[in-house]
């Protein structure tokens, strides 16, 4: 890797689900969960499940430009959950899952827009993209409890049942983007 790093932050619903397939990104040097976009300052997860904070659940992907671009980060994120469903992800449902991406550039809000743009225009999707793009904010770790959540627990119901296949998917998907 090189000496230059970018974060991406996105919420693609429950933090475990896209930060396992994050894990597995060449170039990705740590992915971390967390909550970003509301009001309250230091939100526990119990207030982000009252959906009443404003935040989503996120993760802060650390990467190196010169092996992954921001704009294949964002193709891994738009293949891995449904960005046409507002506040939802499968049974997780609350603003806290909401899709949404957080730039920390007017470089990544361009890319971010353009994707989204084309995806509409393409028809890729079933329904129109509802994907947010804001400015990144404050960025707030989650408990240690829910870093690495699906390499510590890959036998836990959700984990087998819903983060698991989107990692397969990833894997089938981006097999040429996967560590080694």
């Amino acid at each position: 890797m090189s000496s230059q790093v970018e974060i991406a932050t996105l919420g693609g619903g429950c933090f475990w689900c896209t930060e396992a397939v994050f894990d597995e990104v060449v170039g990705v040097s740590d992915v971390v969960s967390g909550y970003t976009g509301g009001q309250r300052p230091n939100p526990t997860y119990e207030q982000i499940c009252n959906g009443d904070t404003g935040h989503a659940e996120v993760v802060r992907v650390t990467f190196d430009p010169a092996v992954i671009s921001y704009a294949t980060i964002l193709g891994i994120f738009f293949a891995t959950h449904d960005p046409t469903t507002l506040n939802r992800q499968g049974n997780d449902r609350g603003t806290q899952y909401r899709s949404a991406i957080f730039v920390h550039s007017p470089e990544q809000r361009r890319i971010a827009e353009e994707r989204i743009a084309n995806l509409n225009a393409e028809g890729t999707f079933d329904a129109k993209l509802v994907t947010e793009v804001s400015d990144a904010g404050t960025f707030y770790p989650a408990e240690d409890y829910h870093q690495e959540f699906f390499k510590r627990n890959p036998n836990q119901g959700y984990c087998m049942a819903v983060v698991s296949p989107k990692v397969s998917k990833f894997r089938k998907l981006f097999a040429d983007k996967l560590k080694k």
